[in-house]
């Protein structure tokens, strides 16, 4: 271990793993260490059962009606794939998809007024949707052409919207779209967790949109893809890319110091020996006194023996609750998922609800999603604080990772990728480059 590498990371959650993945393909020495006996940190699946029930303090041991504690594979944070979002690209790119299965989540569906209804997505599925009356399908109807043509680098396409100034409210004014059609375009579509968005200018929500119709279009049921055996097997894919390229793994490491010299990070201390590196990744954890605290997030496990009602049955989907339906600043999410993906035993359901927590009872605040899950067999309870650093590692070199925020899917994480990657690098997270590297590695032998 008494070596020098260019790149030391501490903490196995995916942000990490994907960093070190990147690292190691762009040619870098990498040791990534971690304090626990497994992989996937805050971001892991527990598997057995038996361990979720330690892990949440929950006194004896799961029910016989719950079947095999192996055949559970438990998230602590759920979240999904969107089927053109930045983390399936960068799965293709680095072919970490050779590593995984994934199935496409069965539906998105949205509240309003108590009530749950399928998320509207193409033309076709607006106008037969119960969500609106009829002039107002049109209306919508004509918004998701306007998108669908978008072009930022069209003005053809802007029909008098200026993407760099025009607010999105003032959009939604042109189209002369409800609130109830504003809520679900904002939330359920856009994905925004708040309405600050309507102010702000419409290039970045346009886009959004997009993005979900284009997820849409690829395999037709929902834009989320979802990994069999559970999201920890995304971590343990990037680890295994980061060992094709030689990169260094050690689980059960204690880390016993950050050597810091002159400012800037030069080393870490783990059972009594340094290695020395240029540049640190980690996760919050690590490094309490570099990271302020931005929030609170509640998180419940709810498992329960049926579907949830009205979602058609589905084995999987996504409910996101407005917060506007609520009286609340932020979304409520539930994701759901089922033995269908090897994470649950059969006829069982895992549904996760998530939300920033805005009062002193997080748990009431949920309310209106846990009444959507009833009967409810068994509950665990986790109330996580959310972390961003203080320090940009400009002089450190010590590049923090955020805690995972509430949304139900990667695109957050991922820009907080990037931005970690380019104030390492000094330059922007290019996609196409990631590919030519790797060919560039792995090219040569595959043609011979």
């Amino acid at each position: 271990m008494n070596e020098e590498y260019d790149v030391i990371v501490l903490g196995t959650g995916l942000t990490e793993c994907i960093l070190s993945g990147i690292m190691s393909v762009n040619g870098k020495k990498v040791l990534h260490m971690d304090r626990n006996s497994y992989y996937g940190g805050e971001s892991a699946s527990i598997t057995p059962l038996e361990d979720l029930y330690k892990r949440f303090n929950i006194p004896g041991s799961p029910p016989e009606s719950m079947g095999r504690g192996r055949d559970w594979n438990v998230d602590l944070i759920p979240k999904f794939l969107m089927a053109n979002g930045q983390l399936v690209k960068m799965l293709l790119y680095t072919e970490v998809t050779r590593y995984l299965d994934f199935k496409v989540t069965e539906g998105s569906f949205v509240y309003k007024g108590g009530k749950i209804y399928k998320v509207p997505s193409t033309e076709a599925e607006a106008l037969a949707s119960s969500l609106m009356g009829l002039f107002e399908k049109r209306r919508f109807r004509k918004f998701l052409v306007y998108v669908a043509n978008f072009d930022e680098n069209d003005p053809r396409t802007f029909e008098g919207v200026d993407p760099k100034k025009t607010t999105m409210r003032d959009v939604y004014k042109k189209f002369d779209l409800g609130q109830d059609v504003i809520d679900f375009t904002g939330h359920a579509l856009a994905l925004y967790r708040t309405d600050d968005y309507l102010d702000q200018p419409c290039q970045e929500t346009i886009n959004r949109i997009k993005l979900y119709s284009e997820s849409l279009a690829r395999y037709g049921k929902s834009p989320y893809l979802y990994p069999l055996y559970g999201l920890g097997e995304l971590p343990q894919g990037f680890a295994r890319l980061s060992a094709i390229y030689g990169g260094t793994y050690m689980l059960n490491k204690p880390i016993e110091e950050i050597v810091i010299e002159n400012g800037k990070v030069v080393g870490v201390k783990s059972e009594g020996e340094v290695a020395r590196c240029k540049q640190l990744i980690c996760d919050p954890s690590y490094v309490p006194d570099r990271v302020t605290k931005v929030g609170l997030v509640i998180r419940v496990i709810c498992i329960l023996n049926h579907p949830i009602k009205n979602t058609n049955d589905a084995n999987s989907c996504q409910i996101i609750i407005p917060q506007n339906q609520v009286n609340r600043k932020s979304d409520i999410y539930v994701c759901m998922i089922s033995s269908a993906h090897n994470v649950a035993a059969q006829g069982k359901y895992i549904a996760i609800v998530s939300t920033t927590v805005e009062t002193g009872d997080p748990e009431r605040e949920i309310k209106p999603a846990l009444d959507l899950l009833e009967p409810i067999e068994q509950k665990f309870v986790s109330i996580s604080d959310l972390f961003a650093p203080t320090d940009l590692g400009t002089e450190s070199q010590i590049f923090i990772s955020r805690t995972y925020d509430a949304t139900t899917h990667f695109e957050t994480t991922c820009d907080d990728i990037k931005d970690i990657y380019k104030r390492m690098m000094g330059s922007e997270f290019d996609f196409e480059e990631m590919k030519r590297k790797k060919n560039d590695i792995y090219g040569e032998q595959e043609q011979q």
